[in-house]
């Protein structure tokens, strides 16, 4: 298997070169309403209006893409549990080439009807980690498609890191960018353009608590795997990869935790204040900057809305669960 060269600015700024006329420039908002809830001066950048609706498509799209001509006619695999999947999916259709997904139990079904409805075949296994990876390669030998990682395949890194390259290049005055934090796929992208295009901005990593293997990694210095994700962001569960834990520990970034009470009445309050419905994983970066308003209070802050694939028939359960958080 070949080894690929660890991702840089010079691999983000190919990448948008890349993707460009395959994926949106999504839009960046702003809202009076949430600025003064939060004391801030936010800009959310729109990636649930990405393609499969969420930032995924940019990091797989690239990787499809960079493939040569003998390696994509053998197709692609990866494991997921639903927007890279889709993602994935759709890039693959795009080049004419097969996609394999390796789906856990459990992953929403919305997600994984949009996997199937963008041409992939389907791998079902065990939901944990290793079982995902078992089953990867088994399809890997089968038929030699090559893997596309979620997060630390350095190709999607850099890809992901073509939303904060936007973001920053339409306002390059902010003071603050918050992700939300899984494998780091989307994090490290960020830290890269942030590094090059603003240095003097910071970056914080938004992670539920029933999932906070980042915060527990960052704390100690070591990467710290030994949990078993208990969270409805689903999208979060999966493990901080080491190329990724790297990156941002260069980048100095600092790890935000906030629970599922809070990531569902941040998601309640874009859906109230913006109209703009996006699923628990990308509402934890505005739960973070609720939640720790010391940090960001006066300052300017862009926010990454990673995805809007949201399961509507569990909407009435979810924002039950907001309800139940007010005093």
């Amino acid at each position: 298997m070949t080894t690929l060269p660890m991702p840089g600015f010079a691999e983000v700024l190919a990448a948008a070169a890349r993707i460009a006329g395959h994926a949106h420039a999504t839009p960046t908002i702003a809202s009076r309403a949430l600025d003064a809830e939060t004391g801030a001066r936010l800009q959310f950048k729109c990636e649930h209006l990405q393609r499969i609706g969420a930032f995924k498509f940019r990091g797989a799209c690239n990787a499809v893409w960079s493939l040569d001509e003998a390696s994509a006619a053998r197709g692609v695999v990866t494991h997921s549990s639903g927007n890279h999947g889709a993602a994935l999916a759709l890039a693959a259709r795009g080049r004419g080439i097969p996609c394999h997904v390796v789906v856990p139990e459990g992953a929403v079904r919305a997600k994984l009807a949009a996997i199937a409805a963008y041409g992939a075949i389907l791998h079902p296994c065990a939901a944990s980690i290793a079982a995902r990876e078992a089953v990867c390669a088994q399809v890997q030998a089968d038929t030699g498609a090559t893997l596309v990682h979620p997060y630390t395949d350095p190709r999607v890194i850099a890809g992901q890191g073509t939303a904060a390259l936007e973001l920053l290049t339409a306002h390059p005055d902010l003071e603050a960018l918050v992700v939300p934090l899984g494998g780091g796929g989307l994090a490290a992208g960020t830290a890269l353009a942030m590094r090059a295009l603003a240095p003097h901005c910071r970056l914080y990593l938004a992670e539920p608590s029933g999932a906070a293997d980042g915060a527990r990694s960052f704390a100690t210095g070591v990467l710290d795997h030994d949990f078993v994700p208990d969270t409805i962001c689903d999208g979060l569960r999966g493990t901080l990869g080491a190329i990724n834990f790297g990156i941002l520990r260069t980048a100095g970034a600092q790890v935000l935790t906030v629970d599922d009470r809070q990531v569902v009445a941040a998601m309640r309050l874009a859906w109230t204040r913006t109209k703009q419905l996006v699923e628990p994983s990308s509402a934890t970066a505005l739960a973070a900057v609720l939640a720790h308003r010391p940090l960001f209070e006066g300052r300017r802050v862009g926010i990454i809305l990673s995805g809007g694939n949201v399961d509507l028939d569990a909407l009435p359960e979810l924002f039950a669960i907001a309800r139940e958080a007010q005093p």
